[in-house]
């Protein structure tokens, strides 16, 4: 293994609810929880600060879980009842956000890009975010953990 510098960022406070409509229990009704986000850095130098990452500067990332997870109804985009959520977001009893997969899994995974992407036009290429927890409360959560195609660390 390459040896690297890594820190850690946890983000959280992001009230939201969902539904698993696919499954057979009772994750397929509207639920929430208040989700929060751990992201792993890794770089193979610190920068001129001394930092993997300075945290400092990822109010950016910080907004696009507030705007995404903050308040939020998340539907999967086959939701049978999609039209439905439409017309009540429309009419204002809920802020829709619309994902592929509205599991911790995917949200995970989601936030791994946005984190990269962030980071490659920042730094290019220096640091990388390598994994991300997604934590629905205490005792659930699920990560999404892989290093970035263009990331030589």
């Amino acid at each position: 293994m390459t040896a690297a510098f890594t820190c850690s960022k946890t983000f959280s406070g992001f009230p939201c609810c969902h539904r698993q409509w696919r499954h057979g229990g009772h994750c397929r009704f509207v639920h929430g929880y208040s989700r929060s986000f751990t992201l792993w850095f890794q770089a193979k130098a610190l920068d001129a600060h001394g930092f993997v990452v300075d945290f400092s500067s990822l109010g950016s990332l910080r907004q696009q879980l507030a705007d995404q997870f903050d308040h939020t109804f998340l539907v999967n985009a086959d939701d049978p009842l999609l039209e439905q959520w439409q017309a009540l977001h429309t009419q204002g009893a809920l802020d829709l956000r619309v994902m592929d997969n509205v599991g911790m899994e995917s949200s995970a995974q989601l936030v791994w890009q946005w984190a990269n992407a962030l980071l490659l036009q920042r730094d290019g290429g220096r640091s990388c975010c390598w994994k991300v927890e997604a934590r629905e409360n205490e005792t659930n959560a699920a990560s999404y953990e892989a290093l970035p195609d263009w990331y030589g660390g």
